[in-house]
């Protein structure tokens, strides 16, 4: 497929950066995934990104889709939110979302962190990593 170049000003590339998941996306790969998720690429096949890791809890019965998940820090007096989207991934406040809680996490506090650990799923009142071992016992 040829390669175009298309110029951004500075908000648009901020948006896209905020949107990006580090050493992962590149500009396009962001674009693809918001604008044409789950629709036709110009190649005629439809573009759907992968499942994240959250959809064998869904698949489950153990969280749903829209359920929220929290991170308090105390020290910092601050308290995190993200959503669980239909497909698995954790989605935060400001549109970006992730396949993984951890990058997420890390992208919501600025450090490196088990959001397996550290995420609890608020209807349930337990953490993702809780849940995702009563999928590995069942």
């Amino acid at each position: 497929m040829p390669k175009r170049s298309i110029e951004v000003d500075d908000d648009v590339f901020a948006f896209l950066q905020r949107h990006s998941e580090p050493l992962v996306d590149t500009p396009n790969t962001v674009l693809r995934r918001l604008l044409l998720r789950g629709e036709e690429s110009a190649t005629g096949k439809t573009v759907i990104r992968k499942a994240g890791d959250l959809l064998p809890m869904i698949e489950a019965g153990l969280a749903a889709p829209g359920d929220k998940l929290q991170h308090h820090q105390p020290r910092r007096a601050r308290t995190h939110e993200a959503t669980i989207t239909p497909d698995g991934w954790v989605e935060l406040p400001d549109g970006r979302a992730f396949p993984k809680p951890s990058p997420a996490l890390k992208a919501q506090t600025g450090s490196e962190i088990n959001g397996w650990g550290k995420y609890t799923h608020v209807p349930s009142g337990r953490l993702l990593q809780e849940l995702r071992e009563d999928i590995r016992h069942a």
